[in-house]
């Protein structure tokens, strides 16, 4: 396949959309995976939740804007069960969001009551017939989301889950209940991905069942790339916690350019997911890979002295 430049243009208004709608879902990640500092793998299947309720009551007559509302509610959900699997009954934080995750596909079956619903002649807030007003609507959703996460972990409450992030032990110490720290962090963090998957299902203009699957890489590709790309604005700037959720934003949509451009380029679609996984690894190990640079051009040999330790004889004069 010859790669158009011309094609790769065109395409890029709808890359733009799906990654500012994957963002959302990175912005939800971003609270797990750095303010909490746990791996939660529910969000594979909590994205596809919120899908599943928002499709199936908008094919109901419902509006768009109350199915939203309902599939942000059944993330929370969620990220409840996971949260009082990991803190009630002490199960590890990645284990309780593969458990969530498994219960999950059963579960969005029952909602859809068949694999996948099509969203024909049923009224829409964001569609992909219209790229232009999807990227506006997506990027006020996007704008709003990080405007209450920073609003809200500026709060007591949500300084609290990010001291519990940052160190339960010490958090713990200054009388912070980490268990409901935790269990909010969760909670929230789904809840976004929930929303973000109503958008998508909206945006594509149908909900399956595997619509989750691999979101926790793009959630994560999000989440890296914005901080890689960004890194040095993010530690000097005074409002670095909603520069960081909007750097997941841009990570997402830089990183479905690079996909539209590879696949433009000629890439099997079958291989997509093995350069997806090979893109967010080397995202990850690019920081890494630098500290290592920079430390080899630090490191210096020490100077060698081949006399050292060698004793030498005084020798006397004539007059001796």
């Amino acid at each position: 396949m010859e790669f158009s430049l011309q094609s790769f243009l065109n395409s890029c208004p709808g890359a733009v959309a799906q990654g500012i709608l994957y963002g959302i879902m990175a912005m939800g990640v971003y609270i797990t995976y750095r303010v909490l500092n746990i791996s939660d793998l529910t969000v594979d299947s909590s994205l596809c939740t919120g899908g599943s309720v928002a499709a199936i009551l908008l094919t109901k007559g419902l509006s768009p804007a109350l199915a939203i509302l309902c599939a942000v509610a059944s993330g929370f959900a969620a990220g409840l069960v996971t949260g009082l699997l990991h803190t009630r009954l002490k199960i590890p934080a990645i284990l309780s969001g593969i458990l969530t995750q498994l219960a999950l596909y059963s579960v969005n079956l029952r909602i859809m009551g068949r694999s996948n619903i099509t969203l024909l002649n049923v009224k829409l807030m964001i569609s992909l017939r219209n790229i232009p007003q999807s990227i506006l609507t997506a990027a006020i959703f996007a704008a709003s989301v990080i405007a209450l996460l920073y609003c809200f972990f500026g709060t007591e409450l949500g300084c609290s889950v990010r001291a519990t992030g940052n160190n339960e032990q010490m958090a713990r110490s200054q009388g912070v209940n980490t268990d409901t720290a935790k269990m909010i962090g969760l909670v929230a963090g789904n809840g976004i991905v929930a929303l973000a998957g109503a958008l998508i299902a909206q945006y594509q203009g149908y909900s399956d069942v595997n619509m989750g699957r691999g979101a926790i890489v793009i959630g994560l590709a999000g989440v890296i790339i914005g901080e890689v790309s960004f890194g040095k604005i993010l530690e000097t700037s005074r409002i670095s916690f909603a520069l960081r959720l909007a750097a997941a934003i841009f990570g997402s949509v830089i990183y479905y350019l690079v996909i539209t451009l590879i696949l433009q380029a000629g890439l099997d679609t079958g291989d997509l997911k093995l350069f997806s996984a090979a893109l967010v690894a080397l995202a990850l190990g690019l920081p890494k890979l630098g500290k290592v640079k920079g430390g080899l051009r630090k490191f210096k040999l020490p100077k060698l002295n081949p006399f050292k330790g060698i004793k030498t004889e005084k020798r006397g004069g004539a007059d001796a």
